[in-house]
């Protein structure tokens, strides 16, 4: 558990919001300025650098296990998103074309020019953007379980579901609506998108309510869904510039989730496409199934 207890430690000196754990030494944090804004980066182990972005209702922190099993032989980056978890709260760019910058900007910052990508959910989408702006920088790309706004036919398909009436949702009165109720809202999402929402722990949930709870989290994690119409915008800009990504791309959906679709959906903008579907599992699969997924996840990274 060394990122959780990180980022919890890190978080009770600077905002009291758990008692400091030791972290282990060969681990460090660190706040980058990127792009106009700060970043709080967990980055561990030595060897190929991969970045791994996470997405809604999550931090950094949810990549906890890929993390331990990939620092023991790459560079592994783990960033809170701008206006997430414990990363600065910029006033604005949240679309992920400005977001893609800010991960080159950390990379940058950290003497790092080749990486993989990880994506989970709005993850996705910045590393899509990232990867769109900077190609040659990108070796091989993960998508977990989330289209990418405005390219292809599972995107349609997403917007049109009951389940994701929150893309819409934000705006002065709905954050009123949920300021004090942080916890009641994250708690929709784990358990409606998840096959199995008892995987989601207590001590999950708390600690996400906790940190979404801080000033300015939740306006912020609201401006990510309103930039979803520019990313739309921005995405087919970028791929009609830059065409089919060439670098090997695995997508991974849960079967009770977007699984075969993943498939599709990065079919339509990458050339090089994998599959994986990790079974019994919905949209949370780094809490749901997370040694399934980080035998996919991994096993595609270390492939030659």
């Amino acid at each position: 558990m060394v990122f959780r207890k990180l980022t919890i430690s890190f978080a009770a000196a600077m905002f009291a919001l758990a008692a400091p754990v030791a972290a282990k030494p060969d681990y460090a944090i660190r706040e980058i300025p990127t792009n106009g804004t700060t970043l709080h980066v967990r980055i561990a182990g030595r060897g190929p650098a991969v970045v791994l972005l996470h997405g809604f209702g999550d931090t950094g922190d949810m990549w906890e296990p890929l993390a331990e099993d990939l620092a023991r032989d790459h560079r592994v980056i783990v960033p809170d998103l701008r206006g997430m978890g414990l990363s600065a709260h910029p006033a604005s760019g949240y679309d992920k074309k400005t977001q893609g910058v800010d991960i080159a900007g950390i990379l940058d910052a950290l003497g790092v020019d080749k990486v993989d990508v990880v994506g989970h959910d709005i993850g996705n989408m910045v590393a899509y953007a990232f990867t769109a702006q900077y190609p040659d920088r990108v070796r091989k790309l993960v998508l977990i379980d989330a289209p990418v706004p405005g390219l292809g036919d599972a995107w349609e398909w997403l917007k049109r579901q009951p389940s994701t009436w929150h893309f819409n949702f934000y705006g002065p009165d709905e954050e009123r609506l949920v300021a004090g109720r942080e916890r009641i809202f994250l708690d929709r999402f784990y358990n409606e998108l998840s096959a199995h929402p008892e995987s989601i722990t207590e001590a999950t949930r708390s600690h996400y309510a906790a940190l979404y709870a801080r000033p300015g989290g939740m306006h912020s994690a609201f401006s990510q869904f309103a930039a979803f119409p520019q990313d739309e915008k921005d995405n087919q800009q970028l791929f009609a510039r830059v065409g089919k990504l060439k670098m090997p791309v695995l997508a991974v959906g849960g079967d009770k989730s977007l699984g075969v679709k993943m498939g599709e959906s990065a079919g339509f903008f990458a050339s090089n496409v994998q599959r994986a579907i990790i079974p019994d599992a919905g949209h949370w699969l780094m809490e749901e199934r997370p040694e399934e997924t980080v035998r996919a996840v991994a096993g595609f990274i270390r492939t030659p």
